[in-house]
């Protein structure tokens, strides 16, 4: 039996797998598979992801495996999820995630594709959902701060503006969900990549600012001038603990209604428009929103919330980009050279890769993913199993970088 030798590893808590040290946040997007126009299960069609992709992957734990474009895949009860590498919670993380998310969905969308052609049938991916994970920190932790309290209040303050970022005229939920040392926003798939972007911005420096509060309790909505629906009841999410906002939750349908028209009744006696709400919510997080993302995507956020640029709930219909993602893949150059790849995501390309590692004399290649922060390495000549994280790597990888 070969022997593990578990590097890097802490005593305490007694985790299976090592959470990151800091902040991080990350993107998983849910699809269905439609084939010759008729919905099917991944799992009947595949079995496995590894029958869908053509390139050998890297397996992780569980039934997942990591894709050659950085990302992992799995089937998930009848839907084929994509989700990102975690990314350090740093300036330009949400543009790095969002873009890491958008490069899973073309390469899985144009295997699809390729699969199809060689299957003459026609095959898409259709939107689902978008999940939007960020952790929580320790030193945040105290008797009146955890991240179940912390999901509560989010749940109060996220709504209209995830709505009008990311919901279209066919979404049902915008949701909130405590997992453990992390938290996860639950919303539709948004076709629109700067719109996810958006999305992905203002959860985070919402969430940022918000866990950083003296308590989570409610009254810090009214100490932080943050406008509450009036009548407004949280409904039990769909899977796991947490909370949905639903048409139930409100006086009337949100994602059917005219999001310019001052019908919504606040707590505080105000009639205000959906887009009015979110532009209130929007004041005390603009600096930690263009922290994590930058100024061009605070500006888009403040233009949708303003009415000079659109919501996809201004259309009469949902897009037609929902039922075919993937198609399309363009992101800004300029922008790309100015937020690179971050540190975790440079090993995880080289992980991937599966190019040597040399530490301390010996030759390494990776065999598995443990989670989303560790990599088991084979050692090549004494089948040595050997378990580092990804800040460990990534300072190797630095080490080197600096002696050429």
């Amino acid at each position: 039996m070969q022997r593990i030798v578990k590097e890097d590893r802490s005593k305490a808590g007694g985790h299976i797998y090592l959470p990151p040290p800091r902040a991080v946040i990350g993107l998983e997007a849910e699809f269905s598979l439609i084939i010759d126009d008729v919905r099917q299960r991944p799992e009947k069609i595949f079995g496995t992801p590894q029958r869908l992709i053509r390139r050998k992957m890297l397996p992780r734990t569980g039934r997942s495996f990591q894709l050659p474009s950085g990302g992992a895949i799995y089937f998930d009860t009848g839907v084929i999820e994509v989700a990102t590498p975690i990314v350090e919670l740093e300036p330009g993380c949400c543009y790095r995630a969002t873009r890491l998310l958008w490069e899973q969905i073309h390469y899985v969308g144009s295997e699809l594709r390729r699969w199809a052609r060689r299957q003459k049938c026609r095959a898409r991916l259709q939107g689902f959902s978008t999940h939007y994970n960020f952790s929580f920190q320790t030193e945040h932790a105290s008797p009146e701060r955890d991240a179940k309290r912390l999901g509560h209040l989010l749940a109060h303050i996220l709504p209209a503006p995830v709505m009008l970022l990311a919901a279209n005229r066919k979404s049902t939920a915008v949701g909130v969900r405590p997992r453990g040392k992390r938290l996860e926003v639950t919303a539709d798939f948004t076709p629109d990549a700067a719109l996810m972007l958006a999305t992905c911005a203002f959860i985070a420096g919402t969430a940022q600012v918000v866990s950083a509060w003296a308590d989570y309790d409610l009254a810090q909505l009214e100490a932080n001038d943050i406008p509450r629906f009036a009548p407004f009841r949280l409904r039990k999410h769909s899977s796991r603990q947490g909370w949905r906002v639903t048409k139930q939750s409100l006086a009337r349908n949100p994602f059917t209604s005219n999001v310019n028209a001052p019908i919504w009744k606040l707590r505080d006696g105000r009639e205000l428009s959906l887009r009015a709400i979110a532009h209130e919510t929007l004041q005390p997080f603009r600096a930690s929103i263009r922290r994590v993302a930058d100024l061009e995507t605070l500006r888009h956020i403040e233009a949708v919330f303003d009415g000079n640029a659109r919501s996809l709930l201004d259309f009469p219909e949902r897009p037609e980009d929902y039922d075919d993602a993937g198609q399309e893949w363009n992101w800004n150059r300029r922008r790309i050279r100015h937020w690179p790849r971050s540190a975790y995501e440079k090993v995880i390309h080289r992980v991937i890769a599966r190019q040597p590692i040399l530490i301390r004399g010996k030759r390494y290649v990776a065999e598995r993913m443990q989670g989303w922060y560790e990599v088991m390495f084979r050692e090549a000549k004494t089948g040595e199993r050997r378990i580092f994280n990804l800040d460990r790597l990534a300072k190797l990888m630095a080490a080197k970088k600096a002696r050429r």
